[in-house]
This record gives C-alpha cells, sequence and structure tokens, in this order.
C-alpha cells in the first residue's frame, strides 16, 4: 500500500470506529436517559442539574473563560441551589438563586462578560425547562418524550435526507455539512412523530402538528446556534465526554433550544405547574 492510499484507509478505519463508539454510548446512554425521565421526581431534577452544569463548563470552555475559577464555582453553585430547590417544589426559589447566581457570573467575569452570562442562562434555561415540562405527574412524560422523539427523528430524518438528496447548503459559514434538504427531511420527521401522538390521543391533531413543526425548528436553529458560538472560537467539540459524540453541548443543542420552546408553550397554557399537561392538551 503506497502512502497515498494509507491515509484514505486510516481515515475510513477511524470514521468506523467513532460510529462504533457513537452506537455504543448511545445503547447505554439513551434507555439510562429514558428510565430517569420515566421515573422523574428528583432522579429526572438530578439529571437535569448535573447536565447543566455540564453545559455551563463547556460553554465556558469553549469561550476561554473556564480558566476564571471564581466564575466556574459562582455557576456551579447557583445551578446546584437551584436544583435543590427545584427537587422540593419550590420554583420560585430555583428561580431566585438563578439570577442571584447570573449576577454573580457577571460581576465576577473579569473578560468576556457577554459571553460567560450567555452561557449561564444557557445552561439555567436547560435545568429550568428540563424539570418544568416533566413537572406534570400525568402528562409530563409523555411531553417529554414528544419533545425527544422530534429532536431525534430531526436529527437523522435530516442526515439521511441531506445526505440522500444533497443540494444547496443551509448556512455554509457557520455548518458546511447542513442543507436545506435536510433541513425539510427532518421538518417532514417531525410531523410524522406528532401525528402518530396525536393518533394515540395524546393530543389535538392540529394543535400538535403545529408543535411538533415548532419543536423541529427551534432544535435545527438551536444547532445552528451552537456550531456558530464553535465556529466564533475556532472550536470542533466542546468536549469529549460522550465517546463518539463529543460533549454535551454537541448533544443536547437541539434538545436545550426545543424544551425551552416547549416549556414556553406549557406555560402559556396552563402554568407554571402544569406545563407538560399543558403541552399534550395545547
Amino acid at each position: 500500500m503506497t502512502e497515498g492510499d494509507a491515509a484514505p484507509a486510516a481515515a475510513v478505519e477511524q470514521g468506523a470506529h467513532n460510529l462504533l463508539m457513537r452506537v455504543i454510548a448511545a445503547l447505554v446512554l439513551a434507555p439510562l436517559a429514558l428510565a430517569i425521565a420515566y421515573a422523574g421526581g428528583w432522579l429526572w431534577t438530578v439529571l437535569a442539574t448535573l447536565a447543566s452544569i455540564g453545559l455551563y463548563v463547556e460553554w465556558l470552555t469553549i469561550v476561554r473563560a473556564s480558566h476564571e475559577t471564581r466564575v466556574v464555582a459562582a455557576g456551579i453553585v447557583a445551578l446546584a441551589i437551584s436544583g435543590l430547590c427545584l427537587a422540593m417544589g419550590r420554583i420560585d426559589a430555583a428561580l431566585l438563586a438563578l439570577v442571584v447566581g447570573l449576577a454573580g457570573v457577571a460581576l465576577l467575569s473579569s473578560e468576556r462578560r457577554g459571553w460567560t452570562a450567555a452561557g449561564f442562562l444557557y445552561a439555567a434555561a436547560a435545568e429550568i425547562a428540563s424539570v418544568l415540562v416533566r413537572l406534570d405527574q400525568t402528562k409530563g412524560f409523555a411531553a417529554l418524550i414528544l419533545i425527544l422523539l422530534v429532536v431525534w427523528v430531526t436529527d437523522i430524518g435530516g442526515y439521511f435526507a441531506g445526505r440522500g438528496i444533497g443540494g444547496p447548503k443551509l448556512w455554509p459559514r457557520v455548518s458546511p455539512k447542513k442543507t436545506w434538504a435536510g433541513a425539510v427531511g427532518g421538518f417532514a420527521a417531525s410531523l410524522v412523530v406528532a401525528a402518530g401522538f396525536a393518533a394515540l390521543g395524546l393530543g389535538k391533531t392540529g394543535p400538535i402538528l403545529l408543535l411538533g413543526a415548532a419543536l423541529s425548528v427551534a432544535s435545527q436553529l438551536g444547532d445552528l446556534f451552537e456550531s456558530a458560538v464553535k465556529r466564533r472560537f475556532g472550536v470542533k467539540d466542546s468536549s469529549h465526554i460522550i465517546p463518539g459524540h463529543g460533549g454535551l453541548l454537541d448533544r443536547l443543542d437541539g434538545f436545550v433550544a426545543a424544551i425551552v420552546v416547549a416549556a414556553i408553550f406549557g406555560f402559556l397554557r396552563d402554568g407554571v405547574d402544569g406545563v407538560g399537561r399543558g403541552l399534550m392538551v395545547w
């Protein structure tokens, strides 16, 4: 084998290895996350809090602010206290902890203050929205599964439609591989999921199709937003915490955007205590 042939062969082997790691990680992590989501309560709150802390730390790493120890610590403590308050059912205290945490992060930051504060807000929104959607005991799990499925099929449908059809790029400066065909394919897949929920009696057909469409668009915009932030700072992966997948930000960017939009929809329909229920009857 010549030197010219060795490079493509090595790339193929590396790609196969990465795919295998992605599959193994998904087979382990997805069932665990779904089991915790089904259990709900403090278990789900703990998972949401740990994930939000991970998102915050990775964001600081991307924007090159992770060396500011006080900023890192202030954000982690605020998110942890908020999670504790949420586990105790004190949403008001959780929001207060996050407001104080945001002020602390902004005041302690000596550089890139705007980026640092934005990262804390991003993580805080993910934490609060994730807990509120699952809060309702009767409809919360179904609402959470709807969001997860829409995000997953948007990603998977977009991948296969983009690879199979190709065509014009969606936003080449930010994400060179994403195409308009992929965006439409992912969007169409989300409507199939929403229609399935309607067929099962888990929502009115018109509203839940509209909700599925909104979540799919939010998921894709969340993906593009995270890509834009990474490109701004010349970063490929937010971290390597998940084998074959990169970091939490890389995997949860679409979910964070979608669940925040879902929480807003649910809140407008049924208030803070019935976000999940509001989604499923919207």
